[in-house]
């Protein structure tokens, strides 16, 4: 027996559609997708590195924030992304259309820095969002593997909780890798005083 296909729908069909029963939801090119529920060692790290980033951009006295709800909406596609730890350029928020009724966010300008933390669904972050936040041309992209859950080619063979800084470099996303004690280099924090270790610890 042939399988009814999902009806596809768009951002804004998903925006009216929303519920508010604290499920969050994320659009993947037009297909409404669950999100699993968070882990508590999950959501250590994601505070820890909200933290992190918002004690430096404090110190640095830049126009930024850390929302607690926002959507990154790619400007080619029928998706909505609730990032674990989304950096917003306040200055640019003017000029993104859809922020003051959706709180959702298109240009890069508006997105200095993204993090995901990897659960259960790791390749979403490797593969999907990875790709689509290259082509929105943010320029860099966290992928937080504390618990080593992501696929043997990016994390080794025995797999090893790592640290991934995507730094946009010609239009595509060069991956760096940090694990141990080695100290996070990020483009938009250059002087961030932070180690893989710190941010694993946070998960245990």
């Amino acid at each position: 027996m042939a399988q009814a296909v999902p009806k596809l729908i768009t951002f804004e069909e998903f925006i009216d559609w929303y519920p508010n029963t604290g499920i969050r939801y994320e659009l993947s090119d037009g297909v409404i997708v669950e999100m699993p529920p968070p882990s508590g060692n999950h959501e250590k790290v994601v505070g820890f590195i909200a933290r992190k980033l918002t004690v430096e951009f404090d110190r640095l006295d830049l126009p930024y924030t850390i929302p607690k709800t926002a959507f990154v909406k790619p400007e080619f596609a029928d998706s909505a992304y609730s990032p674990d730890v989304l950096l917003l350029n306040l200055d640019n928020l003017d000029n993104e259309p859809l922020w003051k009724k959706e709180s959702a966010v298109s240009q890069p300008a508006s997105i200095p820095l993204v993090v995901e933390v990897v659960s259960t669904n790791w390749r979403d972050d490797y593969y999907k969002k990875l790709a689509d936040y290259e082509q929105m041309g943010i320029l860099e992209y966290w992928i937080a593997d504390y618990a080593a859950l992501g696929g043997k080619k990016f994390i080794g063979n025995p797999k090893q909780p790592t640290i991934f800084v995507c730094e946009l470099v010609n239009g595509e996303y060069r991956f760096n890798e940090f694990r141990g004690d080695n100290k996070i280099i990020s483009p938009t924090f250059p002087q961030l005083n932070l180690t893989a270790q710190q941010i694993f610890d946070a998960g245990v």
